[in-house]
């Protein structure tokens, strides 16, 4: 038996950078084996009270860790797809091997900020796809040395190339939840990326990437689970972290299109704890939060990321490092 690959999701929107850089070291140096980073303009609430950009962050917590370093974004509305290409070449050349780049249809709290139209979901998904057309064109233009072009509905893309780029393009997964959206997927990236559901719902989810993948003649991807979490001392202070800053997280109704942090606060007044059930873990058990781990370990999935809501990160760290991530098996 063997451990899982057991990361940590750097809280980027609850900590300033210095301290979400020091928390991933610190993180490591407990048994986690990498940080992954969602790339937001804004907090979901105001509580949470910060929004560094994740691509800085991420360039000084590589510098500082030795683990895997993975980037969720969006590109096509604050950044063209060219420039997020670009963002992770540089990450995939300072840190060879240890970069990963998934790709997302968005939320317009963090999209909306630069006053292009919000489009409906299927435009988005549509728009994703284009984008990572335009970053795998760019990331092979930089290993071949050739320039490149693209023009397509959404973005086009003049005679260009990488002119910093590893051997090696790093993974490109896409983060979805959706079962068409995966199969696509399969087809087209290395690996997929979604957030924690009821096991009969993940395993539909994976069986349809795989689909894909054997469709597309390609070997599986690479499955990526983000799990959240609220540990405390007692199961009462772990509640009140939850309900304090990680209410957001259990709405009950797509929240794509809502543009404010002040309104995600408004409706994340009415969430009450059993409303967590299936979207944050609650429990002040650490044996609790290690069979909740081993459930997706069993599952098959490749990679779990884990974020605690609460600011209590050091010592989370530090209680999953004892006694929780050692106990995970595959």
């Amino acid at each position: 038996m063997t451990t899982p690959f057991i990361g940590y999701a750097a809280r980027l929107e609850q900590f300033a950078p210095a301290e979400a850089v020091a928390l991933a070291v610190l993180a490591e140096q407990h048994g986690f084996d990498g940080t992954v980073a969602n790339d937001r303009f804004q907090p979901r609430v105001p509580a949470q009270g910060e929004a560094s950009f994740a691509w800085s962050v991420l360039g000084a917590l590589g510098a500082q860790t030795t683990g895997g370093i993975g980037a969720i974004t969006t590109p096509g509305y604050r950044m063209h797809p060219a420039v997020v290409a670009q963002a992770s070449a540089t990450l995939a050349a300072l840190f060879p091997g240890r970069h990963w780049l998934a790709i997302g249809s968005g939320e317009a709290i963090n999209e909306h900020v630069v006053g292009q139209y919000w489009p409906e979901a299927p435009e988005r998904i549509a728009r994703m796809f284009e984008a990572i057309d335009v970053i795998k064109k760019l990331f092979a233009s930089g290993v071949a040395g050739r320039d490149v072009k693209h023009a397509g509905p959404y973005f086009s893309l003049e005679s260009a190339r990488l002119w910093t780029m590893p051997a090696t393009p790093p993974p490109l997964f896409v983060a979805t939840s959706g079962p068409v959206t995966a199969k696509r997927a399969g087809k087209t990236v290395d690996g997929i990326v979604t957030v924690e559901a009821p096991d009969e719902r993940l395993d539909a989810l994976f069986r349809r990437f795989d689909e894909g993948c054997r469709e597309a003649g390609r070997p599986p991807g690479t499955k990526v689970l983000q799990v959240a979490v609220s540990w405390a001392e007692t199961d009462e202070q772990a509640a009140r972290n939850a309900l304090a800053e990680g209410a957001d997280a259990a709405l009950r109704f797509p929240t794509a299109d809502i543009r404010s942090p002040f309104d995600f606060a408004q409706m994340a007044r009415m969430v009450r704890v059993d409303d967590f059930v299936g979207n944050v873990f609650i429990s002040s058990d650490p044996d609790a939060h290690r069979a909740h781990l081993q459930r997706f370990a069993d599952l098959g999935v490749d990679r779990i990321h884990v974020h605690n809501v609460g600011r209590n990160q050091r010592e989370f760290i530090e209680v999953y490092g004892r006694d929780v991530l050692p106990k995970v098996v595959r």
